[in-house]
């Protein structure tokens, strides 16, 4: 039976249903009232394995290292804790160049705009396609160090039939969630007019863009966001949107960053896994999000992205208001090369909880589960029997110093 991972001395299944959790035994209470919710089995094992060579491991068996199965080997984690690993819903790692220079120009006072994304286009249309590939391998190979497990990639950055193709294809080598954003920006030779107008483009990426990317790719997104002269009004984003689901693509916004819009609420008209950013929201876009959940609908997951803040001095979302209302957050990178050149999701939490109302039980909830929902996928997230075996290890007794121990190297994906 599989491969026994044992001498756990937290284990985190975000299942409180789970009968050795501590929810279950009713001792998330007092001093452990801190892991409330997350499922939380001290002294733990779990059993991981595959029904088939080739076949990927999932999880055979879960609870306290006592009642561990015979197994066909164990590896022991030394008394280390060990979660889920990190499900990052939203990454733009497919992209050649460097836009450090932007970085020192807002944090001397200069506003972000979404302008520098065509430096980014342009470096990525000159750049040859395996040598991209090769830099997204690196760039996932980074996040896996880093304990995520699951990574949601979109294209963006060529923004011309050939290129977004071939993004698309390659990404599709490399993970399940692919997402064709060729409406991140207008490109410039559709602002000059030199390749044709606004709405030219806009024909492009619902047309004949859209049905070469469709075989490679599962979501379609859109930077709904007026209050960039680059991105997409509504009205326009309600057309990109339209022709995705017409094509049988999952939806997914970039909505509410530069400042309040229609991007939370037409994410939730359209019934969107997720609208990402949410940095402006009104109230009724809050009480939108939330309400989407209701009679236990597939609602629409708002995507908080911690490092743009970070990295834009934009206001960090109180992320407080939105979880009070009932809404479901989820964090993630934004992994990308002008905004958040970061694919650290141990960052990320460390800045809910320091910036945005979050507990360390919430952030750490919205970094896995959280993930997992804003994909709508039920295999990864969790560890629970019948899950993906995706698994990370920290380097410490708790969960806890996923927060505590910001900017260290404390989490690492399980290789099983």
């Amino acid at each position: 039976m599989g491969m026994l991972i044992t001498d756990i001395a937290e284990l985190v299944t975000n299942d409180p249903t789970h009968p050795d959790s501590l929810d279950a035994l009713g001792r998330a209470t007092g001093a452990d009232a801190m892991h409330a919710g997350l499922g939380v089995i001290r002294d733990a094992a779990v059993v991981v394995g595959s029904d088939a060579e080739g076949e990927p491991s999932t999880i055979q068996w879960v609870g306290r290292a006592a009642d561990a199965p015979q197994a066909d080997w164990a590896v022991s984690v030394e008394g280390s804790a060990v979660i889920p690993g990190f499900v990052d819903s939203h990454s733009h790692l497919w992209f050649a160049g460097d836009r450090s220079a932007e970085f020192a120009a807002r944090m001397a006072g200069q506003a972000y705009d979404g302008g520098g994304i065509a430096t980014t286009i342009e470096a990525t249309r000159a750049a040859r396609p395996a040598d991209v590939a090769e830099l997204v391998r690196r760039r996932l190979a980074e996040m896996r160090a880093q304990g995520t497990t699951t990574v949601e990639v979109k294209t963006g950055y060529g923004l011309d039939v050939a290129t977004e193709a071939e993004a698309a294809r390659r990404l599709r080598e490399v993970t399940d969630e692919v997402t064709f954003l060729g409406a991140h920006v207008v490109p410039p030779e559709y602002r000059d007019g030199e390749a044709g107008s606004r709405e030219d483009y806009l024909d492009l990426v619902c047309g004949e863009m859209l049905r070469e990317v469709t075989p490679h790719v599962r979501w379609v997104d859109v930077f709904c966001e007026p209050n960039s002269p680059y991105s997409f009004t509504g009205e326009e984003s309600r057309r990109v949107l339209e022709a995705g689901r017409d094509a049988g693509l999952g939806l997914r916004l970039h909505g509410n960053q530069l400042g309040e819009g229609p991007g939370a609420q037409l994410a939730v008209e359209f019934g969107a896994a997720a609208v990402d950013h949410c940095t402006y929201l009104s109230d009724a876009d809050v009480e939108a999000l939330a309400g989407s959940w209701a009679d236990g609908a597939d609602g629409t997951v708002a995507g908080l992205l911690p490092g743009v803040e970070f990295s834009t001095k934009h206001p960090y979302i109180d992320a407080r208001r939105l979880i009070d209302a009932g809404a479901k957050v989820a964090l993630a990178s934004d992994c990308n090369p002008g905004t958040c050149y970061s694919s650290s999701m141990p960052f990320m939490i460390a800045m809910a909880v320091r910036e945005m109302g979050m507990t360390p039980a919430e952030a750490l909830q919205a970094a896995t589960v959280g993930g997992a929902l804003s994909l709508r996928r039920e295999d990864v997230g969790a560890v629970r029997v019948g899950m993906q075996a995706d698994l990370a290890r920290i380097d410490g007794p708790s969960w806890l110093h996923i927060p505590y121990r910001m900017g260290v190297p404390v989490v690492r994906a399980l290789e099983v």
